[in-house]
Formats: C-alpha cells, structure tokens, sequence
C-alpha cells in the first residue's frame, strides 16, 4: 500500500467520524478501553507509541507487532474494582514475506449480583461478563513505517441480556529505533453492534482516534511518552452545577462597576483556564527509568481521571499509576499499580513467555 493512500484513507475517516463525535457513557463495550497490561496500566492506561518488544502493546496498537515478536505468548491478569476481574491471552507469528501475525482474547467478569424486583425481593443471582476475540496482523510498508489492523469479535451477557458486534483497530507507527523515537496514529474501535440488548436499540462503538509519540533521552536512561486520546471530542468536561471549584467568585462588597469589569475579566480566566483543563483531559504522560533492555520502572499520570474521580478535599495520589518489569530472554514479568480513586486501586500483573527459547533445540556438537 503506498503511504499517500494509506494518509488518504485516514483523512476520510477522520473527516467522516467528526461528524458523529461521542462522549464517555454514550456508547457500548466499554470494556475494550481497559488497559490489560501491567506495562500500559503503569504509564497513565493508554499507550500507542512505545515500542519495547512486548507483546501486550498490540493490543493498544496493531502496527507496533513486529517479526521479532514470533513465537511469544502473553498473560494478563487484573484485579480491578469492586471485584472485578479480567485478562488477556495472546499469540504471535511471523509468516515470511506476507507480515507478523497474531491472535487474542480479551475476557471481563463482572462477579456476581444478587437478583431482586422493584420491591426488594430477592429471585436469585445472576453474573455478567464481557469477551473479545482480537486478530491481528501487521508488516513495514515503507522504511521504518510500520502499519496494522485488528479485527475484534465481541460478546458480551449481562444477566439475561446478551450483545454481539465487531470492531476493527488500524494503526500506523513510524519507529526510528537509532534516534530513540516512535510516533502512531491509531483509529480505534471502528464497528458495529450485530445484535443490540434490547431488539431495535443499537448502540453507538466507543471508537476513538489517538496519537502518541514516545522518546528516550541519548545520554540518560529515561524515557518518555505523551499519549493524546479522545481526538474525535473536544469536550470532555461534565461542569456541575453544584460544583464551583472551576469558578472565580466576584466580591460583593465591589461596586456596580468593578463588578460588571471583575465579571467580564473572571470570564476571560475561566474560559482561558477551561481551555487548559480540556487540552489536559486529552493528554496522559508516561515516563520511565530503562536502564537497561531488561528492566524499567515506570510512572504515569491520567490528568482526566484524577479531575473525574478526585475528591476534593483529599486528592491523595487518584491518577497516578506506578509500575515496574523485568525482561529476560526466556520470559518476562510485569507489574502495574493504578489509582482510580481513594476507595480502589487496580493491581495488573502481566506474564510473558518466548516460546522459541522454550523450545529451541540443543546445538550439535
């Protein structure tokens, strides 16, 4: 595919999409959004541009699986919020001359609830969970260009509803591994629901368009990366009424006319200072300690979460995530730690298998 078509097919999208921009809530499958991996979770929840070998980053991004990721397996297990549960398994292969293939599952278990009508008597329990079934496949089309696509079949029961639908991910990452630089641009969860909940109600995917660009210091072991999310959607705020924390109060003691001009002037600072607010609710920023290839410790910060689930009065560390692995040649083990609030955390563990080194057959002498 030449890259003049494969900018064209973007623009088309991104163009088409703009006009059906959505917020969070608005939409079904929510769930595809989660980080599964330690690595992810630990750099703020989302991240499309790093490169570092590791499988679990397909999942965020298609166009970051690469021929040297034949052969590797991946488990993800998380210990979410109020009981809840999910992981992740994936598989890749490289096929000669056709590109590096891989293939997913993506599973959430709510737990379980008690059954009861509208007047408290309890008929019982039931369960819910959610899955997708992830392909993928991915191959350079230009120097140092890389493109992707995943192909997501989704199921989800929640009690005696049930839902199904498809989506699909298509990336493009541009990897200058000698400069320390990757930059992508991911188009995610383009679908539709096949079968909605109720008969008749479809609803709207959680599709999304992200870019991400992630680069390591030359003279020191550090990394960065900033993720930007949410393109589709300036407006991320939800303004309460009830909430004033944004607001700069006039003094009552002023006269008429230094109130109408203190008015006119806190206007200016709200509306100046909202602008700031939106742009950071689309930003999360990652930051890591590589000394070397075989270890990192990871931080990142969700400015967005922390300004929805912060408490005011004791914001404490809600936002900020913290994480850490180690990779050896044979497998690796990763560790994240977020803050959603003060009342949870989620803990993610990530496991990570070569099974070419598992297998690799004794040398002849």
């Amino acid at each position: 595919m030449r890259i003049k078509t494969l900018i064209l097919n973007f623009a088309v999208l991104f163009c088409f999409q703009q006009a059906f921009a959505q917020t969070g809530g608005d939409n079904t499958y929510d769930f595809l959004n989660l980080p599964n991996a330690a690595h992810v979770a630990a750099l703020g929840g989302n991240n499309v541009s790093l490169y570092a070998n590791d499988l679990n980053m397909v999942y965020h991004n298609p166009s970051l699986l690469r021929p040297e990721m034949h052969g590797k397996l991946v488990l993800n297990y998380i210990n979410y919020i109020a009981d809840i549960n999910f992981g992740y398994v994936s598989y890749s292969h490289h096929l000669e001359g056709i590109g590096t293939v891989g293939a997913g599952i993506h599973y959430l278990n709510y737990g379980n609830f008690i059954h009861a009508d509208e007047t408290g008597t309890i008929l019982g329990d039931f369960t819910a969970s959610e899955y997708s079934i992830n392909l993928y496949y991915s191959r350079e089309i230009y120097d140092k260009l890389y493109a992707g696509a995943t192909l997501k079949t989704i199921y989800s029961a929640l009690s005696t509803y049930y839902s199904s639908g498809m989506a699909i991910d298509a990336g493009i990452t541009w990897l200058d591994t000698a400069n320390l630089f990757s930059a992508a641009l991911v188009l995610k969860n383009i679908g539709v629901q096949f079968k909605p909940y109720q008969p008749g109600n479809r609803e709207p995917m959680p599709y999304d368009l992200q870019l991400g660009v992630s680069k390591g210091l030359e003279h020191a072991p550090f990394r960065v990366s900033l993720t930007f999310q949410n393109l589709f959607n300036w407006s991320l705020r939800y303004d309460s009424p009830l909430d004033n924390q944004n607001m700069l109060e006039t003094d009552n003691n002023s006269s008429i006319t230094d109130t109408t001009f203190g008015q006119k002037f806190n206007t200016f600072l709200n509306k100046s200072g909202n602008v700031g607010d939106e742009l950071l609710r689309h930003i999360i920023l990652g930051v890591e300690f590589v000394p070397s290839d075989n270890f990192y410790i990871a931080f990142g910060f969700n400015y967005r979460r922390r300004s929805e689930l912060a408490l005011q009065t004791r914001a404490a560390i809600v936002g900020m995530s913290f994480g850490a692995g180690i990779n050896l040649s044979k497998f690796n083990i990763h560790y994240g730690l977020a803050s959603y609030h003060l009342a949870g955390m989620s803990h993610h563990i990530s496991l990570g298998l070569n099974l070419n080194e598992f297998y690799k057959k004794a040398s002849v002498f």
